[in-house]
């Protein structure tokens, strides 16, 4: 599942795995870049936000070994938290690169888009992250590249993608969306 920062991605999640083990499904939430930054840390990165200031070479090293850490995980449901691109010194990198794909080999694409307003209005109210400059015309654009990223994983996988808007006071129906188009 992917979202840019301030879609409710969180949120959705919670509530998505909430509802599935209501129906006693074995799932669970795994969140690609907190397990980068595990690794990360144990070369001396402090901050979390500073993974996407690091080289394309580095952060294509966190990845893979991420990916296989999240290749051994044999649970029924498995949603990996991520993004479809990391605004990076060189540019939008790939959130999940060729190389990555084929290490976690995913099912399903879920891309959780919202409102640029109701992203703007989120991303003000959250103070605990260290972000870029927002503006709703940055927000447009990387709704944009969102689409575009999942789009190629979906190519590339053979996978089917879901594009879900997540609108404010409708998170329940967001998920109810997601659980029907990954089949569970």
């Amino acid at each position: 599942m992917v979202g840019i920062p301030g879609v409710g991605k969180s949120t959705l999640l919670t509530t998505m795995v909430d509802i599935l083990k209501d129906h006693k499904k074995n799932v669970i939430v795994i969140n690609y870049g907190t397990l980068m930054f595990d690794v990360a840390k144990e070369n001396g990165l402090q901050n979390r936000d500073d993974l996407r200031k690091l080289s394309v070479i580095e952060q294509q090293r966190l990845q893979k070994i991420a990916a296989e850490k999240i290749a051994t995980h044999d649970e029924e449901v498995v949603i990996i938290d991520t993004h479809a691109f990391i605004s990076s010194p060189e540019g939008y990198y790939p959130g999940l690169p060729e190389h990555v794909l084929k290490i976690i080999r995913p099912s399903n694409f879920v891309s959780v888009a919202a409102k640029p307003e109701e992203i703007y209005n989120r991303r003000m109210k959250d103070d605990t992250r260290n972000r870029d400059k927002i503006t709703l015309a940055n927000i447009k654009k990387e709704l944009d590249y969102q689409t575009g990223m999942i789009s190629a994983c979906a190519v590339i996988t053979g996978s089917p993608v879901r594009h879900v808007l997540n609108g404010e006071g409708k998170i329940e129906e967001a998920a109810d969306k997601i659980i029907k188009a990954i089949g569970l």
